[in-house]
């Protein structure tokens, strides 16, 4: 796993030693600063360059191009809104996706199966464990975002997402957000129209380095991909983690998602 990952910068391998409870407690501060941290370098220049040529010809060929306007909510109706409300105005989502059963052999799989990494992840968030998903097409996500294209404005569904940046467009697709704009008690309609409509002065963007390991607690902070410019498309790997083990998605949500059901998917 060395050859994947920068070990000397970043001994995910060992637990037991002070350079893993320092880098631990550095990336638990920052996520309570920042609501996200991220490591520069994590995976090895040739590791990177690998995950992107293997990826390539797939990403090209066989992507699934997901194009669809809609709200931050995904849902046509919100309990407690009404249909007009700024908060449900729809912004539009472009993207190519691979999927973990399209992804065998490249580096970012099995990076995904390497225990170490999980639970050097579960410590950073605070957890006891986290899990992989059982999902075989889920699992893992290679995701491009091309000329003119971007992921919107969303919340996420899970609480921390894990990303690795394969490849930087020339211009455009910083990750741009707003930290804490919701709470579990409180939905801030007023507060999440006010960024639709860029009145926000506390969103940030930050880019990233291919490379660069992120851990983001997307599900109460708005966040998005900038839309990307140029010929150099946007290249990014989603790792899917829960906090409860067997987690998969329903053959309708992969369809949703993918355009395609894996056949053991469930129903």
């Amino acid at each position: 796993m060395d050859q994947i990952v920068d070990l000397a910068t970043y001994p995910v391998d060992q637990p037991a030693s002070p350079a893993y409870a320092a880098l631990v407690a550095e990336c638990q501060a920052r996520l309570a600063r920042d609501g996200m941290f991220d490591l520069p370098g994590f995976l090895r220049p040739a590791a990177v360059a690998s995950a992107v040529a293997a990826a390539s010809p797939a990403m090209a060929r066989d992507s699934f191009r997901h194009a669809r306007r809609h709200n931050i909510y995904f849902r046509d109706h919100v309990e407690g809104l009404a249909d007009d409300h700024p908060a449900l105005a729809k912004v539009e989502t472009v993207n190519h996706t691979l999927c973990a059963d399209q992804l065998q052999g490249n580096p970012i799989i099995a990076l995904y199966d390497w225990q170490p990494f999980v639970d050097f992840l579960a410590a950073t968030m605070g957890k006891p464990a986290i899990y992989r998903m059982d999902d075989p097409m889920a699992r893992v996500n290679l995701q491009a975002s091309r000329h003119g294209e971007a992921l919107n404005w969303h919340f996420d569904r899970s609480e921390f997402t894990t990303t690795i940046l394969l490849q930087a467009p020339m211009e455009g697709g910083e990750l741009e957000y707003r930290k804490d704009l919701r709470s579990p008690g409180d939905p801030n309609f007023d507060g999440v129209a006010a960024v639709l409509r860029a009145e926000d002065p506390m969103v940030r963007k930050m880019p990233l380095q291919p490379g660069a390991l992120n851990v983001f607690r997307g599900v109460n902070t708005l966040h998005r991909v900038v839309q990307v410019k140029g010929p150099v498309e946007r290249l990014v790997a989603i790792f899917s983690f829960y906090d409860r083990p067997g987690v998969r998605m329903t053959a309708a949500e992969q369809i949703g998602f993918y355009g395609r059901a894996a056949t053991e998917a469930v129903n």
